[in-house]
């Protein structure tokens, strides 16, 4: 027990690290809300559970037989988090306090968030690679027939926990007034850290 303690915390460390699925329900929970953003952490927690399961299974052996397929997803990622930056920097230069829609620019983070959290946090391989590294020394050696799942199941209850606690937290409304006065710009720098992230996955 003490080591899955051990495991949950390294898990949180990582779950909060600045990446795609950070930014990305950052900025959708401060915009729509906590309905909204929980249905984008549900999302995100449904990504977790392919990578873990993955990762419980030995993923980091399969990446580093097969190199393309590592290749393939980064540049997947990528290309969906410019999509992603793409609808946000649109958002962003839309004239203050218009509506998005009104204006023919559309707020695609609001469209089904469930999906969207889904695929950003499937389509990073950095996810795989972190949760393949964690994992490896804690599923080594004489284990009881339900350790796996029970890593699996720190690493999935972790997930949904921590992203739902984010989201209620950023409905605290003095936060979420001082989005609103600076939605704008706030929206731009979403835009641009996504557009970052892509070309670091790009450049490898």
């Amino acid at each position: 027990m003490n080591e899955l303690w051990v495991f949950a915390g390294l898990i949180t460390i990582g779950q909060f690290s600045p990446g795609p699925d950070m930014v990305l329900l950052t900025r959708t929970a401060l915009r729509h809300g906590s309905k909204t953003g929980l249905e984008m952490a549900a999302g995100i927690a449904c990504g977790l559970m392919v990578h873990s399961t993955l990762a419980v299974g030995g993923v980091a052996l399969v990446f580093q037989r097969l190199p393309a397929l590592r290749m393939l997803l980064q540049w997947m990622a990528a290309l969906y988090l410019l999509w992603l930056a793409r609808g946000l920097l649109k958002a962003a230069i839309t004239r203050p306090g218009a509506d998005p829609q009104a204006s023919g620019v559309a707020d695609e983070t609001q469209h089904n968030p469930f999906l969207r959290g889904f695929l950003c946090n499937l389509f990073n391989p950095k996810v795989a690679l972190f949760l393949a590294a964690v994992c490896a020394p804690f599923l080594t050696g004489v284990r009881p027939g339900w350790w796996p799942a029970a890593i699996w199941g720190v690493i999935v209850g972790l997930g949904i926990g921590l992203w739902s606690l984010w989201v209620l937290l950023l409905q605290w409304e003095p936060l979420r007034t001082r989005y609103v006065r600076a939605g704008r710009w706030i929206d731009g720098i979403f835009g641009f850290a996504l557009v970052a992230l892509a070309l670091r996955l790009m450049i490898g």
